[in-house]
C-alpha cells in the first residue's frame, strides 16, 4: 500500500493533485501543528497533469482545519431562540422526512428548497438532483454556483450550443497572447497563473493583457495593464473587435464556414470606434490599441476570466462578447487559444455535469428540453412528465421566496448564505422568517447555523471519497484517508437516506460512492460532456482523466510511421498543430487516449445547425452606477491564502496571520480630498447597509473605485461584511447576482477598529 493517499484539494477550480500521509510514520517525527496537534502531511501530487506538484498556501495548510470546531452529531430546535439539542440521526431524518411530506402535500413539490455548493463532490451533487428533481418533482436545487459561474454556463450554451470550457492548462504554455479579464488569476488561482508567468518570462514573444480597475499581483506581471472603468468591459471587448475588424484581423473563412450572427456583431461593433471606447473605459487611445495589436497579430490568442465578468448585470453578455474575438479571429479548437473560464470552486464543474443549478439536469441537459427530462426519466425509472418543465428557484429567488411565504423548507448545505448572498441585512431578514431551515456543513459555529433548526454533521475533504472535475474538464478521485469524525455523514449518504425514507428505496440503493458515480455516468452516455468511460476503478487505476471520455477505446492519435508504436517525435509531413500536440504531450509526460484535451477542434459545434453563434451587444454598464450621493464604486474579491466565508482558512493559524483584518483599498487621490490616513477607519454606506474597513491607501486602485475582500463574516469581525453592501440585480440570462459592484459612499471615522480575536473552542457537538 503506498505511503500517501492521492487527492485533490477543495479550494478553488484549479484542482491541484495532493498527496496525504498520516501524522506519524515509521523512522519519521511526528507531523504536528503550531501548537503542537499531530495532523496530516500534505504535498503536492507531481504526476498530477493540472498542478504539476505545484501547491498554494491553501492547499498546504489543508490538514490544519480537519478537526477544529467540527459539528459531530444531529442538533436541532424548535425555533430559532432557543438553543441546540443533540439527537439521534433517526430522529433527525424522521422530522425532516415528516416535515418534507407535509409540505409537499400541503404547498406542494415548489415549496421545497435546496441550496448546495460546488464544495460537494459529484455523487453528492448528482443524489441530490435525483432527489429533488426526479423523486419530489421540484427544479428547486440551485447552489452557490449561481453565484459564480452561471454566467459562464450560460455563455457557453448560447455561443457553443453546450456548456464546456474548451481550452486546457497545456495551452497557458502554448499561447502566443494571453488575455486576461476579471480575473486576479495570481491570488484566485495560483497555480493555473504560475504556469503562466513561467511560460510567459521564458518567452518575450509571448504577451500577457490584464484587464483589471486594480493593479493586482496578476496585473504587475502583464505586458499591458487596462485599468478600465467598472460595467465598461463590453465597451473595451467591442473596441477592441472594431479596430480587428478596421485593420482586417479577421478569419474570414472560419465565419463563414463556422459562424452565425456575424453581420448584426459587426453592425454593433460599429458603434465603438477608439476614442468612445477609451472614453468610456478610461483609457488612452494607444493602449486600446496596442492591446487591439497584440489580439490580432498573434497566431494563438487564450482568454481567461472568472468572477469579475461573471458576478454582472451584464454578465452572460460579457462572457458572449469574448467568445465574440475568439469568434472572428479563428481562435478556438487549436493548442494555446481559446476562451477560458476559470471555475471558482473545486467541483462546480462536477456540478455542472450533474445538473446542479436550477434549470439544468445531469450530462448538461437542460430542465425546458423535453427530450432531455424523457431521457433523464427513463434512465432514473421515473414515469414520463415526473420532472417538472420549469426551472427552479434560483439561489436569490430562494430568498425572495421566503419574504413571500412561498418556501416551506430550506436545505442549504456546504455553503454558507448568511456571508456570501447579496444584500446581506435583507438575506438574514428572509433567513430569520424560514419555517423550517436545515442546515448541513462540517464545521460549528458557522454565521449560518444561527438561522438553522436542524443542523447535520458533514463528513469533508479526505473522510469520504468521490470525484470532482476541475477547469479543464479533468476528472480526479478523491479518496478518503480517514474517519469522519464521531457521526458525520457524507452529503449523498445524508440525502440518500432521506430518499428512502420517503419512499424511494429502490431509487436510492447505492452500497457506496462508486456505484453512485457509475449511474451518473451512465446519463453522460452521447453528451459533450461523456464520461462513460471514467469510473472509481478506472481513476484508481490509471489516474485523473480528461472528458469527454466515452467508454470506446479509440487509437493513439500519434504512431510513428516506422516502428508502430506511440511517439511523440516530430516527423515530415507534420503540420503546426500536430508538432504542438506532441510538444504538449511530451512536456506533461503523461498522455490520455480517447479524446483530445481541447473541444471544437473540428470546428463544429454543439448548435443545431453546428455553427457557433455571434452576438450583439451593446455595453449597458453597471446596474447601480455611482451618483453624486454614492460616488464611489465598490468591488471586492478574494485573497490569497483564504478560501470564501473562512470556514475552514479562518481556522488556519497561519492564513489568520496572513490577513489579521479586513480592508479597504482607496486611491491617494480618493483618500486626500476626504482626508482619510493609511490605516483609519472608514464607514462605507451603500443603499442597503453599511460596513468600516481600516483604509489601505494605494494607486493600486483606480481613482473613484475601492476594493474590499469579501471574507469577513460575523464570526471574524465586527461590521465588515461586503456583502451588507452589494445589491441583488443580476444578469438576465444566468440570474448570476452583480455582486462585483455598487455605488457607496466612504465616511472617515475616528474610533479603531475593533477585530474580533474569535478564540474558537474545541467542538463540543
Amino acid at each position: 500500500m503506498s505511503e500517501f493517499t492521492k487527492t485533490l484539494c477543495p479550494y478553488c477550480g484549479v484542482g491541484c493533485g495532493l498527496e496525504v500521509s498520516p501524522p506519524a510514520q515509521a523512522n519519521k517525527a511526528t507531523n504536528r501543528d503550531s501548537k503542537g496537534n499531530p495532523i496530516w502531511r500534505v504535498r503536492g501530487d507531481k504526476a498530477h497533469p493540472s498542478s504539476q506538484g505545484m501547491v498554494c498556501v491553501k492547499g498546504a495548510t489543508i490538514a490544519e482545519s480537519l478537526d477544529k470546531n467540527r459539528l459531530h452529531y444531529p442538533m436541532v430546535r424548535d425555533s430559532l431562540d432557543q438553543e441546540f439539542r443533540r439527537v439521534s440521526w433517526d430522529e433527525a431524518f424522521d422530522l425532516i422526512t415528516k416535515r418534507i411530506q407535509t409540505i409537499r402535500f400541503t404547498q406542494g413539490p415548489e415549496a421545497l428548497c435546496m441550496y448546495g455548493s460546488g464544495q460537494f463532490q459529484t455523487e453528492d451533487y448528482y443524489i441530490a438532483q435525483k432527489l429533488m428533481k426526479g423523486c419530489l418533482g421540484t427544479n428547486n436545487f440551485d447552489a452557490n454556483s449561481r453565484l459564480c459561474m452561471s454566467s459562464a454556463v450560460a455563455g457557453y450554451i448560447q455561443s457553443f450550443g453546450s456548456d464546456g470550457p474548451p481550452c486546457c492548462y497545456e495551452d497557458l504554455e502554448l499561447t502566443d497572447c494571453a488575455f486576461l479579464i476579471g480575473t486576479n488569476t495570481a491570488e484566485c488561482h495560483p497555480i493555473v497563473f504560475n504556469r503562466l508567468e513561467k511560460y510567459h518570462r521564458k518567452n518575450r514573444k509571448v504577451k500577457m493583457i490584464v484587464v483589471d480597475p486594480r493593479r493586482t499581483p496578476t496585473a504587475e506581471a502583464a505586458d499591458l495593464h487596462l485599468a478600465i472603468r467598472p460595467g465598461t468591459d463590453i465597451d473595451l471587448l467591442n473596441g477592441i473587435a472594431h479596430l480587428l475588424m478596421r485593420w482586417n484581423y479577421i478569419d474570414t473563412m472560419f465565419i463563414d464556414d463556422c459562424t452565425s450572427n456575424f453581420p448584426a456583431y459587426a453592425e454593433v461593433i460599429r458603434h465603438y470606434p477608439p476614442e468612445v471606447v477609451a472614453r468610456e473605459c478610461g483609457i488612452s487611445i494607444e493602449d486600446l490599441e496596442t492591446a487591439a495589436r497584440y489580439w490580432g497579430e498573434s497566431g494563438r490568442v487564450l482568454s481567461l476570466w472568472s468572477m469579475g465578468v461573471n458576478q454582472s448585470s451584464e454578465g452572460t453578455a460579457k462572457v458572449r462578447t469574448i467568445i465574440n474575438l475568439h469568434l472572428m479571429t479563428g481562435q478556438i479548437g487549436k493548442p494555446g487559444a481559446g476562451p477560458f473560464s476559470l471555475t471558482g470552486q473545486p467541483n462546480a464543474m462536477g456540478g455542472r455535469e450533474a445538473g446542479g443549478l436550477a434549470h439544468l439536469l445531469p450530462g448538461y441537459r437542460v430542465v425546458k428540453n423535453p427530450q432531455h427530462r424523457a431521457e433523464v426519466e427513463e434512465l432514473w425509472g421515473l414515469k414520463p412528465g415526473q420532472i417538472s418543465p420549469n426551472p427552479g428557484l434560483s439561489a436569490w429567488d430562494m430568498i425572495t421566496g421566503l419574504e413571500t411565504g412561498d418556501v416551506g423548507l430550506l436545505w442549504i448545505a456546504a455553503t454558507n448564505p448568511a456571508v456570501s448572498m447579496p444584500d446581506l441585512e435583507r438575506t438574514k431578514k428572509a433567513l430569520l422568517r424560514s419555517p423550517f431551515t436545515i442546515y448541513q456543513d462540517a464545521y460549528y459555529p458557522t454565521e449560518t447555523a444561527a438561522y438553522a433548526h436542524v443542523l447535520l454533521p458533514a463528513a469533508q475533504w479526505g473522510e469520504k471519497t468521490g470525484v470532482m472535475t476541475n477547469s479543464e474538464r479533468v476528472v480526479t478521485l478523491c479518496q478518503a484517508f480517514r474517519q469522519p469524525p464521531r457521526e458525520a455523514k457524507a452529503d449523498w449518504e445524508i440525502f440518500a437516506e432521506v430518499g428512502r425514507r420517503l419512499g424511494f428505496a429502490g431509487e436510492f440503493a447505492f452500497a457506496n460512492s462508486a456505484e453512485v458515480y457509475a449511474e451518473f455516468a451512465q446519463l453522460t452516455r452521447g453528451r459533450p460532456c461523456d464520461m462513460t468511460g471514467i469510473s472509481h476503478e478506472q481513476l484508481q487505476t490509471e489516474g485523473q482523466t480528461q472528458w469527454p471520455y466515452p467508454e470506446e477505446k479509440a487509437e493513439p492519435i500519434f504512431i510513428d510511421s516506422e516502428t508502430g508504436i506511440l511517439s511523440f517525435e516530430p516527423e515530415e509531413g507534420d503540420d503546426e498543430e500536430t508538432l504542438l500536440h506532441k510538444e504538449a504531450a511530451k512536456k506533461q509526460k503523461y498522455y490520455r487516449r480517447r479524446t483530445g484535451k481541447r473541444l471544437y477542434t473540428d470546428l463544429r459545434f454543439h448548435t443545431p445547425d453546428g455553427r457557433a453563434r455571434f452576438a450583439a451587444f451593446y455595453s449597458r454598464g453597471l446596474a447601480e452606477p455611482p451618483d453624486p450621493n454614492y460616488p464611489f464604486v465598490l468591488t471586492n474579491g478574494r485573497l490569497y491564502g483564504h478560501w470564501h466565508t473562512q470556514t475552514r482558512t479562518g481556522r488556519i493559524e497561519k492564513i489568520r496571520q496572513m490577513y489579521p483584518e479586513p480592508f479597504i483599498e482607496i486611491h491617494p487621490r480618493d483618500a486626500a480630498a476626504l482626508d482619510i490616513a493609511n490605516h483609519q477607519l472608514v464607514e462605507v454606506r451603500s443603499r442597503r447597509g453599511k460596513a468600516n474597513f481600516p483604509a489601505k491607501v494605494t494607486k493600486a486602485i483606480a481613482p473613484g473605485t475601492v476594493f474590499v475582500p469579501m471574507h469577513w463574516g460575523a464570526l471574524w469581525a465586527d461590521d465588515a461584511e461586503a456583502n451588507a453592501l452589494t445589491h441583488p440585480e443580476s444578469c438576465p440570462d444566468s440570474l448570476q447576482p452583480e455582486l462585483k459592484a455598487c455605488a457607496v459612499q466612504l465616511i472617515p471615522i475616528t474610533v479603531e477598529v475593533t477585530v474580533k480575536n474569535y478564540q474558537l473552542q474545541s467542538s463540543q457537538w
